[in-house]
């Protein structure tokens, strides 16, 4: 059996951002500009929270998908690679969490 990742979603997501507009939402999210796609991201990342908040496990567990997809279209418009964000991750979980953000710049 294998597993579907990140990796894999981010593959798709661009693969479907070469499509037609026409033919692919994701492509249509991005021809619409970095405005949408950022805004279908922020209005998935609400009804996530608003799921926690409700204890809604079914919920809460679509509507992660549908911010991690529309993070990955985000990205996609960004041309920042998912990579980078691992990387990036990885960088910060060397340390604890509470060591990062006290390393941070004011």
């Amino acid at each position: 059996m294998t597993t579907f990742t990140l990796d894999d979603l981010a593959r798709i997501v661009a693969t479907r951002a070469a499509a037609a507009p026409s033919e692919s939402y994701t492509a249509k999210l991005l021809a619409d500009g970095p405005a949408k796609a950022a805004k279908k991201l922020g209005e998935e990342a609400v009804e996530a929270a608003l799921a926690a908040v409700l204890e809604d496990r079914a919920n809460l567990t679509a509507e992660a998908a549908d911010v991690l997809y529309h993070l990955l279209v985000v990205l996609q418009g960004a041309r920042i690679p998912l990579s980078d964000v691992m990387a990036e991750l990885e960088r910060r979980t060397a340390q604890s969490g509470l060591a990062e953000k006290a390393a941070r710049k004011p």
